[in-house]
């Protein structure tokens, strides 16, 4: 996989896959500054098919507006490196794919393109599981690969961690 992804997911899309699975749920990716690598290391997964529904790719926020539903106002301000615009990306492409699992991703993968309020390797990452949002922002960094992949190996944490709070909470097996 591009950007040495083997080395840092360890495993993480199998188990992801494999808890979904054992759920019952589906799950969808909204991607913007990992350009579909997320969704690339769960589909490298053999039989993600089952759970796996789809993936939207928005790297425009025209396209995050568009197809994913976030409002103009998050777009504009706090912008699309912004916690609010991570839970509207998960939320919309939720409801977009059917999943009840969705994870997004936005942010500043450099070289470039950064500022002092948001430096390169500002990431925010969104998790829903059944339309209770978790969103988290982190602040990688290396190079843009090593924030590309960094990001891909939390995103599938987050949801890890956000399915085992939901099965804590539903009592789910």
């Amino acid at each position: 996989m591009a950007c040495g992804l083997e080395e840092t997911t360890e495993g993480l899309a199998e188990r992801l896959l494999a808890v979904c699975r054992k759920q019952g749920f589906h799950l969808a990716v909204a991607e913007s500054c990992t350009g579909g690598l997320i969704g690339a290391e769960l589909t490298a997964v053999a039989g993600a098919s089952d759970v796996f529904n789809g993936g939207v790719m928005a790297y425009q926020n025209a396209i995050k507006h568009a197809v994913l539903a976030v409002p103009e106002t998050v777009l504009r301000r706090p912008g699309a490196v912004s916690e609010p615009c991570a839970e509207a990306m998960a939320l919309g492409v939720a409801r977009l794919m059917q999943a009840e699992v969705a994870l997004s991703a936005t942010g500043i993968a450099g070289p470039g393109g950064g500022s002092s309020e948001k430096p390169v390797g500002t990431v925010c990452i969104g998790c829903t599981v059944c339309g209770e949002a978790h969103v988290r922002t982190f602040r990688f960094r290396g190079s843009r690969c090593a924030v590309r992949a960094q990001t891909v190996r939390e995103a599938l944490i987050l949801a890890l961690t956000c399915l085992q709070k939901e099965r804590n909470e539903n009592g789910r097996d």
